[in-house]
């Protein structure tokens, strides 16, 4: 089987095919970084429009790196929330299109799964196995235990992970994205130079906190004005305590369910002082970490095509009625 996927949730426009939901024929990603750099953040009109420019090409550059034609795709499989309407609209429109046209099956795929099972397209991860989606919008833990069963476990209560790093990398002047402008100037820095809050909620919660943390290095830095180290040693220091609650709550996670395996993935998933400590702090409690390769951690439609594989597997089918959906969890049926 070989499934044409798509991917729009939020301000990269993805096209993909996958065969048979683990090897990807080709990975096409359009970013809009340099659309959103100004505005320290994504400004959803702007990301509608964007995609509506880029969906086409992206689909057509996808076909001619895998070398093959739309009359050689068998299903189509499109995200289809959570993320951003206007975004989301953009990727189902071109789906239902491709659907109707070539008269193949169509399945709506939730981000998050995409996310989850994107690890499938590089190594086998035996089941059960806690997975963590950490990004922009998303910060959650899940329990899964097929490639169609998810347990949600906990999940942020205000900002995710990756909104954090980019408030802070905004008000600190340093750019956009900020989870990668944040790790390239923590690498300068000292982590044990300030001490910024790590926001538990209670002892047995698998939920997360991160708008504390951005408002404690707001505060700090209104109180003391910081030389360009000084900057360093912020962004190295915020940086210490997110890890922090991330590697804690997913270990737990894993010692509560009694399994040795977890998985990180989402956009956050790429810091490698994220990737170190969980490896080094995993060893030590006899649990296995895994993570995608960066490229597959960002938002594209190869995870989007494995999950889609699975859910035609399971006998999952979506009319040309399909719409997106903004807030849709995942785990929670």
């Amino acid at each position: 089987m070989i499934i044409l996927a798509i991917e729009s949730s939020c301000d990269d426009t993805g096209a993909a095919l996958i065969e048979e939901g683990r090897r990807p024929l080709s990975n096409i990603v359009s970013s809009q970084d340099e659309v959103h750099k100004r505005y320290g953040g994504v400004v959803p009109e702007l990301a509608s429009r964007r995609h509506l420019e880029n969906i086409v090409p992206v689909i057509r550059g996808a076909l001619e790196e895998a070398h093959t034609s739309l009359d050689d795709v068998d299903a189509v499989g499109v995200t289809r929330g959570p993320g951003l309407v206007g975004s989301l609209l953009v990727g189902i429109m071109a789906a239902k299109s491709i659907a109707y046209a070539k008269d193949i099956p169509l399945v709506g795929v939730n981000h998050l799964m995409g996310h989850l099972l994107a690890i499938f397209l590089e190594q086998e991860v035996p089941f059960p196995l806690v997975g963590m989606v950490a990004s922009g919008g998303h910060t959650a833990l899940y329990l899964v235990e097929g490639f169609t069963t998810f347990r949600f476990l906990g999940g942020t209560r205000d900002d995710a992970a990756g909104e954090a790093f980019d408030k802070v990398a905004k008000y600190l002047g340093l750019g956009y994205p900020g989870g990668m402008v944040i790790e390239k100037m923590a690498r300068l820095g000292d982590p044990r130079a300030i001490s910024f809050p790590r926001a538990y909620i209670a002892k047995d919660s698998l939920d997360f906190s991160f708008s504390g943390i951005k408002t404690a290095v707001v505060n700090y830095v209104r109180s003391h004005p910081p030389s360009d180290d000084g900057m360093a040693d912020i962004a190295a220091s915020f940086q210490e305590a997110a890890v922090d609650v991330l590697v804690n709550k997913i270990i737990w996670a894993a010692q509560r369910y009694g399994v040795d395996r977890v998985v990180v993935s989402g956009g956050v998933a790429s810091n490698g002082r994220l990737r170190e400590r969980l490896e080094q702090e995993g060893e030590e409690f006899g649990i296995k970490a895994y993570f995608p390769s960066p490229h597959l951690c960002r938002d594209n439609a190869a995870m989007i095509g494995v999950a889609g594989y699975h859910l035609l597997k399971a006998g999952r089918r979506d009319g040309l009625d399909m719409s997106a959906i903004s807030r849709w969890p995942l785990g929670k049926e």
